[in-house]
């Protein structure tokens, strides 16, 4: 469910018109709603109540600062998967006790800057990451509360570059050899084995997968326990979809915790759960204007000033995102097929081809939905574009929470030799 409905014929985030913002923040931009981030938090948080649980929202997802505090406010935690995350994370009030530090790439000076602020647990990915973390610890004299990332071979019914659940894949250490890995984590004096970790990709919409990798990883964790290592944390990753199409319905929270209770549940560990998509998709638009419109030789494009530095998504991963009119037409209005297009030069620039849409003309301003997770966090300043800029509506209240920079300011770590 999100908050962005038309009255009197005019989308609005909320509250608030999005023309209304439009001349207030300029486009393109990104809105979030706030109604929506909370609703999406509760919604998970009542599927799991009764089992204990920790929920760490995905910053990957979305990093902005008001959209982290809105939901650390809530209670949520924070998965981050780099060092400028976990700063992140404290700075938006996210208590270091309930963060979690994922990903295959960590280095010595990031392990050492998660240990001094007290994290929840490092998920490690690798043997030798294992050694590194057990190293940092015992220099700094303190003890590292670990996590090891298992990687089940499942195969999730996903895009191939948002999969990471199988034996091929960059993420966590073999199933089979797991055992023995923990039986060595739990042998070197600096570190706590406190849990097992895994996350089989994102965007899956099918609990099977869930169901497959779970049950693997419940059959690890009593074997362990008969080794003697108890495990205090479960941690399950993400990865459960959302609508980008209308009209589909993927399973939700309450499928998920049910998958989680029967595979999971009997083994009295809290679950770490890391929903970052869930949270955050339906809680973002993207609002842009049109260009122009072209009439090719044997197409039509609808030229917007968004381009794909703005939001990845499309290009990187052929993903789907709705576009709705910001002014609603009647419903008998005929749709015509036309490519949305941006101005990036790269033919890669393309949100949809062959959508059909009402007739749209310059100037007119459209929404590009499900764009709360994986949009502006993603963006960049390719072709000398300034980065998005992002606003974040709370009933009829609006505040403008990354601003557009200027030219000077994007310049402003460059600088020229002197023999030029």
């Amino acid at each position: 469910m999100h908050h962005f409905t038309y009255r009197d014929g005019v989308l609005h985030a909320e509250d608030v018109a999005l023309p209304r913002l439009a001349e207030a923040v300029g486009t393109p931009f990104y809105v979030y709603a706030t109604a929506t981030l909370e609703r999406h938090y509760r919604v998970f948080r009542q599927a799991f109540e009764g089992l204990p649980h920790e929920l760490c929202f995905a910053m990957k997802a979305n990093g902005n600062l008001a959209v982290v505090r809105t939901l650390a406010n809530l209670g949520a935690g924070a998965d981050v998967v780099s060092a400028g995350e976990m700063e992140m994370a404290l700075m938006a009030g996210v208590p270091a006790g309930r963060i979690v530090f994922s990903g295959v790439g960590k280095t010595a000076e990031e392990m050492a800057r998660a240990l001094k602020a007290g994290i929840l647990q490092i998920n490690v990915e690798s043997e030798p990451e294992l050694e590194t973390l057990a190293g940092v610890a015992a220099e700094l004299g303190l003890t590292a509360p670990v996590a090891l990332r298992v990687n089940p071979d499942v195969a999730a019914d996903t895009h191939h570059k948002i999969a990471t659940g199988k034996a091929e894949d960059k993420f966590g250490i073999d199933l089979d050899r797991a055992p023995a890995v923990f039986a060595r984590a739990a042998a070197l004096p600096s570190l706590e084995v406190t849990g097992v970790a895994l996350h089989i990709g994102s965007q899956i919409t099918d609990m099977a997968p869930f169901a497959a990798a779970f049950g693997r990883i419940a059959g690890l964790v009593e074997g362990l326990k008969g080794q003697g290592i108890a495990l205090k944390h479960i941690d399950i990753g993400g990865g459960l979809g959302i609508p980008y199409i209308e009209g589909t319905t993927p399973p939700g929270p309450a499928e998920y915790a049910a998958v989680v209770r029967q595979t999971l549940g009997h083994l009295g560990a809290t679950i770490v759960l890391e929903p970052g998509r869930l949270i955050a998709g339906n809680a973002g638009l993207l609002v842009s204007r049109v260009v122009r419109v072209k009439e090719g030789t044997s197409r039509r494009f609808l030229i917007l000033d968004a381009g794909m530095n703005d939001l990845l998504r499309p290009a990187m991963y052929e993903a789907h995102h709705h576009i709705h009119p910001v002014q609603a037409v009647p419903g008998e209005a005929p749709l015509r097929p036309i490519d949305v297009v941006g101005p990036v030069c790269e033919s890669g620039d393309t949100f949809a081809r062959g959508r059909l849409l009402p007739e749209l003309k310059e100037g007119d301003l459209v929404a590009l939905g499900s764009a709360g997770a994986y949009g502006a966090v993603m963006a960049s300043t390719y072709n000398g574009r300034p980065l998005v800029p992002e606003v974040l509506v709370n009933g009829g209240r609006f505040h403008i929470v990354r601003r557009r920079p200027d030219l000077k300011e994007m310049l402003a770590l460059e600088s020229l030799p002197d023999w030029l």
